[in-house]
């Protein structure tokens, strides 16, 4: 009995602490984000929430169709370092 009393605040806490991780994770787009990824947004991702994590993995699911210009935003934003860049380059993805 003490355990099954003490189940539900543990799974509270659990997905406290997950929602928590989520929402710091979230990152403000920036100017050159707007900017230069706007149209693939519209393109490719219209669908997802900006500032969300589904639109981040949408973007990168079409890596290779985003401009230079968006990849370089995305890099200087700390949406993806440009080591990973260059590694899905190398690897054809």
């Amino acid at each position: 009995m003490i355990i099954r009393d003490a189940v539900p605040p543990i799974i509270f806490a659990t997905i406290l602490g997950f929602v928590s991780a989520v929402a710091a994770d979230a990152k403000p787009i920036t100017a050159a984000e707007e900017k230069h990824c706007a149209s693939a947004y519209h393109q490719y991702c219209g669908e997802y929430g900006l500032e969300s994590a589904a639109l981040r993995n949408c973007m990168s699911r079409i890596g290779r169709s985003l401009s230079n210009a968006c990849v370089d935003a995305l890099i200087e934003a700390g949406e993806v370092s440009r080591a990973e860049v260059e590694r899905r380059k190398k690897s054809g993805r």
